[in-house]
């Protein structure tokens, strides 16, 4: 145990000095399970502060769920219906329109909509809710769809997924939002989300926004049906996509959320991941993702004292004020649609640090 403990110490200090973490390495500190964990955590914060100063920063945003018809049928989602089903539901693009009306009034800097693959969705389907954004939230970042539903915007409209990215970016979207990676490990898709793009076309898309000039958050969703193995693997494929671009905007770590999931249900995936788990899952990322400044703890899928271990174990970010979610809601989460910057910074004073309001490519609101 003394031997074991003076090698991790002198692994963590080699990180702080610029060593890179092998993958090897990182599995071995992800299976870590006694009170050593805090001094992968401690390790982590020290490199958060010595990579973006001691400031957790925020963004006032606004989701718009645009629908919740899907064709897919993932067993973590506890958000999609299907046709007839008396919970489905449509926005218009008018009423698009009136919810970006009143995301502007509250004054966010960033507009962020979320859907599922809607039957009928094609890339003009896409066009025309970025269009109604645009024209009543004017001068409002727009962060919008992901690898997936470009690939299908794409299959519905017979064009590449290159040409749905420049339609994206010419209608006003700013930036891809880094979801549905979930695990990019394909023998773990095939048992999640069997109907979703592959890894490898996941990362070829990814590229490809990256070189169009649309940058993108980074995700993982952990704590279901995957191995500390497959953790890792996917976060080397995010730290070798950001050696390659650089357009990776942060990173963010999604806790499974299971009550109200299939998977769960059926008695595939466990009830989510531990606190354990979760704060190494903060912390070990802020190690091994050296090429990334910025990492972003969900107050929505772990709850705000959890949030506050994050912000202590390599997390700088507190992600925003949402004001409306649904996806992971109806997952069973329980932490609420919104999040009061009131509430950021009872937290932020409690751990010594300063709040401050951030852009989406973060930099900081006057």
């Amino acid at each position: 145990m003394t031997q074991n403990l003076h090698e991790l110490k002198i692994l963590l200090d080699d990180v702080g000095e610029g060593h890179r973490l092998t993958k090897a390495e990182a599995v071995n500190l992800f299976k870590i399970r006694d009170r050593s964990s805090f001094l992968i955590a401690a390790a982590a914060d020290a490199l958060r502060e010595k990579k973006c100063g001691n400031a957790i920063t925020w963004v006032k945003n606004q989701n718009i769920n645009c629908s919740n018809l899907c064709v897919n049928t993932c067993g973590f989602c506890g958000f999609s219906c299907k046709p007839g089903d008396p919970k489905a539901y449509e926005l218009t693009p008018e009423d698009v329109g009136e919810k970006a009306s009143l995301a502007a009034s509250r004054g966010v800097t960033e507009i962020c909509t979320v859907s599922g693959l809607h039957p009928e969705y094609d890339l003009n389907s896409y066009l025309s809710i970025y269009q109604a954004i645009r024209e009543n939230a004017p001068g409002v970042h727009i962060h919008a769809s992901n690898p997936m539903e470009v690939a299908y915007a794409a299959r519905r409209s017979g064009c590449s997924t290159k040409e749905v990215l420049e339609a994206f970016r010419d209608a006003g979207v700013g930036t891809l939002c880094g979801t549905a990676a979930e695990i990019l490990v394909d023998e773990i898709r095939e048992v999640i989300c069997p109907e979703k793009i592959s890894t490898d076309e996941w990362v070829r898309i990814i590229k490809e926004s990256h070189n169009s000039g649309l940058r993108s958050t980074a995700t993982i969703m952990y704590g279901h049906c995957d191995s500390v193995e497959n953790q890792v693997e996917h976060l080397s494929i995010l730290r070798d996509i950001q050696d390659e671009t650089r357009g990776f905007t942060e990173f963010v770590p999604l806790s499974f959320i299971h009550p109200g999931t299939p998977i769960y249900k059926k008695g595939i995936a466990r009830p989510g991941a531990t606190g354990r788990e979760d704060m190494l899952m903060i912390a070990v990322s802020r190690l091994f993702l050296d090429n990334f400044t910025n990492i972003q703890v969900s107050w929505v899928k772990l709850g705000l004292k959890m949030v506050q271990i994050g912000l202590m174990s390599g997390a700088n970010d507190i992600g925003g004020t949402l004001y409306e979610e649904s996806i992971s809601s109806s997952a069973g989460a329980k932490a609420g649609e919104y999040l009061d910057p009131s509430d950021m910074q009872y937290i932020s004073e409690d751990l010594g640090r300063d709040l401050v309001e951030r852009r989406t490519d973060y930099s900081p609101v006057y």
